[in-house]
Protein backbone atom coordinates (compact mmCIF):
# COMPACT_ATOMS: atom_id res chain seq x y z
CA UNK A 1 0.00 0.00 0.00
CA UNK A 2 1.18 3.53 -0.74
CA UNK A 3 -0.34 6.76 0.60
CA UNK A 4 0.10 10.36 -0.44
CA UNK A 5 -1.52 13.77 -0.51
CA UNK A 6 -3.23 14.56 -3.83
CA UNK A 7 -5.16 17.41 -5.39
CA UNK A 8 -8.60 17.00 -6.97
CA UNK A 9 -9.88 19.55 -9.47
CA UNK A 10 -13.16 20.98 -8.20
CA UNK A 11 -16.11 21.34 -10.53
CA UNK A 12 -16.79 24.58 -12.40
CA UNK A 13 -13.20 25.78 -11.95
CA UNK A 14 -13.91 26.51 -8.28
CA UNK A 15 -10.40 25.54 -7.22
CA UNK A 16 -8.43 22.52 -6.09
CA UNK A 17 -9.48 20.16 -3.32
CA UNK A 18 -6.68 18.79 -1.14
CA UNK A 19 -7.13 15.09 -0.37
CA UNK A 20 -5.39 12.12 1.20
CA UNK A 21 -5.24 8.99 -0.95
CA UNK A 22 -3.98 5.44 -0.51
CA UNK A 23 -3.47 2.81 -3.19
CA UNK A 24 -3.42 -0.96 -2.68
CA UNK A 25 -0.29 -2.90 -3.40
CA UNK A 26 -2.03 -5.26 -5.80
CA UNK A 27 -5.09 -5.26 -8.01
CA UNK A 28 -7.75 -2.63 -7.27
CA UNK A 29 -11.16 -4.01 -6.21
CA UNK A 30 -12.86 -0.67 -6.63
CA UNK A 31 -12.65 2.77 -5.05
CA UNK A 32 -13.99 4.33 -1.87
CA UNK A 33 -14.37 7.97 -0.88
CA UNK A 34 -13.99 8.40 2.88
CA UNK A 35 -15.97 11.51 3.83
CA UNK A 36 -14.69 13.07 7.06
CA UNK A 37 -16.54 14.18 10.13
CA UNK A 38 -16.41 17.84 11.14
CA UNK A 39 -12.81 17.39 12.34
CA UNK A 40 -11.08 17.42 8.96
CA UNK A 41 -8.80 14.82 7.41
CA UNK A 42 -7.20 13.98 10.75
CA UNK A 43 -5.30 10.90 11.84
CA UNK A 44 -8.45 8.87 12.38
CA UNK A 45 -9.73 9.56 8.87
CA UNK A 46 -6.34 8.83 7.31
CA UNK A 47 -6.32 5.50 9.15
CA UNK A 48 -9.69 4.63 7.64
CA UNK A 49 -8.33 5.45 4.16
CA UNK A 50 -5.28 3.27 4.79
CA UNK A 51 -7.47 0.42 6.01
CA UNK A 52 -9.54 0.44 2.83
CA UNK A 53 -6.39 0.42 0.71
CA UNK A 54 -5.11 -2.55 2.70
CA UNK A 55 -8.29 -4.37 1.66
CA UNK A 56 -7.62 -3.69 -2.01
CA UNK A 57 -9.52 -0.45 -2.65
CA UNK A 58 -8.21 2.81 -4.04
CA UNK A 59 -9.32 5.16 -1.25
CA UNK A 60 -9.40 8.93 -0.92
CA UNK A 61 -10.53 11.42 1.73
CA UNK A 62 -11.24 14.90 0.33
CA UNK A 63 -10.81 17.93 2.59
CA UNK A 64 -14.46 18.96 2.97
CA UNK A 65 -13.54 22.30 4.60
CA UNK A 66 -11.06 23.35 1.91
CA UNK A 67 -13.00 26.49 1.00
CA UNK A 68 -12.60 28.18 4.39
CA UNK A 69 -10.29 26.07 6.60
CA UNK A 70 -7.97 24.11 4.32
CA UNK A 71 -5.83 21.50 5.99
CA UNK A 72 -7.49 21.76 9.38
CA UNK A 73 -7.13 18.73 11.67
CA UNK A 74 -9.10 18.73 14.91
CA UNK A 75 -9.28 16.39 17.90
CA UNK A 76 -12.87 15.74 19.07
CA UNK A 77 -11.58 14.83 22.54
CA UNK A 78 -10.32 18.41 23.09
CA UNK A 79 -13.31 20.62 23.94
CA UNK A 80 -11.99 23.81 22.32
CA UNK A 81 -11.30 21.94 19.07
CA UNK A 82 -14.72 20.27 19.24
CA UNK A 83 -16.33 23.72 19.48
CA UNK A 84 -14.23 24.96 16.55
CA UNK A 85 -15.49 21.98 14.53
CA UNK A 86 -19.11 22.85 15.36
CA UNK A 87 -18.45 26.34 14.05
CA UNK A 88 -17.12 24.92 10.79
CA UNK A 89 -20.22 22.75 10.53
CA UNK A 90 -22.31 25.91 10.72
CA UNK A 91 -20.34 27.48 7.84
CA UNK A 92 -20.42 24.41 5.63
CA UNK A 93 -22.45 24.35 2.40
CA UNK A 94 -23.60 20.75 1.89
CA UNK A 95 -24.70 21.43 -1.69
CA UNK A 96 -21.15 22.50 -2.52
CA UNK A 97 -20.00 19.41 -0.67
CA UNK A 98 -21.91 17.16 -3.05
CA UNK A 99 -20.19 18.89 -5.95
CA UNK A 100 -16.89 18.05 -4.28
CA UNK A 101 -17.96 14.41 -4.04
CA UNK A 102 -18.79 14.47 -7.75
CA UNK A 103 -15.32 15.88 -8.40
CA UNK A 104 -13.85 13.07 -6.28
CA UNK A 105 -15.80 10.50 -8.30
CA UNK A 106 -14.41 11.98 -11.51
CA UNK A 107 -10.87 11.92 -10.11
CA UNK A 108 -11.19 8.27 -9.11
CA UNK A 109 -12.47 7.39 -12.58
CA UNK A 110 -9.50 9.22 -14.09
CA UNK A 111 -7.30 6.98 -11.93
CA UNK A 112 -8.87 3.87 -13.45
CA UNK A 113 -11.57 3.05 -10.90
CA UNK A 114 -14.75 1.54 -12.29
CA UNK A 115 -17.08 0.96 -9.34
CA UNK A 116 -16.98 3.61 -6.64
CA UNK A 117 -18.48 3.78 -3.16
CA UNK A 118 -18.44 6.31 -0.35
CA UNK A 119 -18.50 6.04 3.42
CA UNK A 120 -19.08 9.07 5.60
CA UNK A 121 -19.28 9.94 9.27
CA UNK A 122 -21.44 12.57 11.03
CA UNK A 123 -21.60 15.42 8.47
CA UNK A 124 -19.94 12.94 6.13
CA UNK A 125 -22.83 10.54 6.82
CA UNK A 126 -25.25 13.19 5.64
CA UNK A 127 -23.12 13.68 2.52
CA UNK A 128 -23.13 9.93 1.89
CA UNK A 129 -26.94 10.05 1.87
CA UNK A 130 -26.85 13.05 -0.47
CA UNK A 131 -24.41 11.23 -2.75
CA UNK A 132 -26.93 8.38 -2.97
CA UNK A 133 -29.72 10.75 -3.98
CA UNK A 134 -27.79 13.17 -6.20
CA UNK A 135 -24.92 11.27 -7.88
CA UNK A 136 -24.40 8.01 -9.74
CA UNK A 137 -22.13 6.55 -7.06
CA UNK A 138 -22.42 2.76 -6.93
CA UNK A 139 -22.86 2.32 -3.16
CA UNK A 140 -23.01 4.60 -0.12
CA UNK A 141 -22.65 4.10 3.63
CA UNK A 142 -23.43 6.68 6.31
CA UNK A 143 -22.47 6.44 9.97
CA UNK A 144 -24.59 8.56 12.32
CA UNK A 145 -25.46 11.00 9.56
CA UNK A 146 -26.93 14.28 10.77
CA UNK A 147 -29.96 16.07 9.28
CA UNK A 148 -30.93 13.17 7.02
CA UNK A 149 -34.46 13.46 8.39
CA UNK A 150 -34.68 16.95 6.83
CA UNK A 151 -33.87 15.56 3.36
CA UNK A 152 -36.14 12.54 3.13
CA UNK A 153 -38.04 14.11 0.25
CA UNK A 154 -34.98 13.18 -1.86
CA UNK A 155 -35.20 9.48 -1.05
CA UNK A 156 -37.13 8.68 -4.24
CA UNK A 157 -33.93 9.43 -6.17
CA UNK A 158 -31.85 6.71 -4.49
CA UNK A 159 -30.79 4.56 -7.44
CA UNK A 160 -28.01 2.45 -5.91
CA UNK A 161 -27.56 0.70 -2.56
CA UNK A 162 -27.36 2.79 0.61
CA UNK A 163 -26.62 1.61 4.16
CA UNK A 164 -27.08 3.78 7.26
CA UNK A 165 -25.72 3.01 10.74
CA UNK A 166 -27.95 4.61 13.40
CA UNK A 167 -26.97 4.70 17.11
CA UNK A 168 -30.22 4.89 19.06
CA UNK A 169 -28.91 7.36 21.65
CA UNK A 170 -27.34 9.78 19.16
CA UNK A 171 -27.47 13.17 20.90
CA UNK A 172 -27.31 14.91 17.50
CA UNK A 173 -30.09 12.79 15.91
CA UNK A 174 -32.94 12.38 18.37
CA UNK A 175 -35.51 9.57 18.57
CA UNK A 176 -38.07 11.58 16.57
CA UNK A 177 -35.59 12.07 13.72
CA UNK A 178 -34.68 8.39 13.80
CA UNK A 179 -38.36 7.48 13.60
CA UNK A 180 -38.78 9.70 10.55
CA UNK A 181 -35.81 8.03 8.86
CA UNK A 182 -37.18 4.55 9.51
CA UNK A 183 -40.68 5.46 8.35
CA UNK A 184 -39.36 6.93 5.11
CA UNK A 185 -36.68 4.36 4.28
CA UNK A 186 -37.61 0.99 5.81
CA UNK A 187 -39.68 0.11 2.76
CA UNK A 188 -37.05 1.18 0.23
CA UNK A 189 -35.45 -1.89 -1.33
CA UNK A 190 -32.25 0.07 -2.03
CA UNK A 191 -31.75 1.00 1.63
CA UNK A 192 -30.47 -0.99 4.62
CA UNK A 193 -30.77 0.51 8.11
CA UNK A 194 -28.93 -0.82 11.15
CA UNK A 195 -29.76 0.38 14.67
CA UNK A 196 -27.17 0.20 17.47
CA UNK A 197 -28.99 0.08 20.78
CA UNK A 198 -27.67 2.36 23.49
CA UNK A 199 -24.80 3.79 21.43
CA UNK A 200 -24.12 7.47 20.83
CA UNK A 201 -22.82 9.62 18.00
CA UNK A 202 -19.23 8.86 17.02
CA UNK A 203 -19.25 5.26 18.22
CA UNK A 204 -17.19 4.11 15.21
CA UNK A 205 -14.48 6.75 15.49
CA UNK A 206 -11.07 5.24 14.81
CA UNK A 207 -9.73 6.39 18.17
CA UNK A 208 -10.66 8.47 21.19
CA UNK A 209 -13.21 8.33 23.98
CA UNK A 210 -16.26 8.25 21.67
CA UNK A 211 -15.41 4.83 20.22
CA UNK A 212 -17.41 1.77 21.27
CA UNK A 213 -15.26 -1.20 20.31
CA UNK A 214 -17.99 -3.81 19.87
CA UNK A 215 -20.33 -1.45 18.02
CA UNK A 216 -17.56 -0.16 15.77
CA UNK A 217 -16.40 -3.63 14.84
CA UNK A 218 -19.95 -4.76 14.04
CA UNK A 219 -20.71 -1.71 11.91
CA UNK A 220 -17.37 -1.86 10.10
CA UNK A 221 -17.82 -5.56 9.30
CA UNK A 222 -21.25 -4.81 7.85
CA UNK A 223 -19.72 -2.00 5.79
CA UNK A 224 -16.92 -4.22 4.47
CA UNK A 225 -19.45 -6.87 3.43
CA UNK A 226 -21.67 -4.24 1.82
CA UNK A 227 -18.86 -2.87 -0.33
CA UNK A 228 -17.61 -6.35 -1.20
CA UNK A 229 -21.13 -7.14 -2.47
CA UNK A 230 -21.68 -3.93 -4.42
CA UNK A 231 -18.24 -2.85 -5.61
CA UNK A 232 -17.06 -6.33 -6.55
Amino acid sequence: MSATNVVIQALNDEGQIPAYAARPAGDVKGAIIVIPEIFGVNGGIRKKVDDWAALGYLAVAPDIFWRFAPGVELNPDIESEFQTALGYFGQYDADAGVRDLEASIRWLRSEGAEKIGCVGFCLGGRLAYMAATRTDIDASVGYYGVMINTMLDESHAIANPLMLHIPTEDHFVDHAAQKQIHEALDGNSKVTLHDYQGLDHGFAATMGHRRDEAGAQLADERTRTFFADHLG
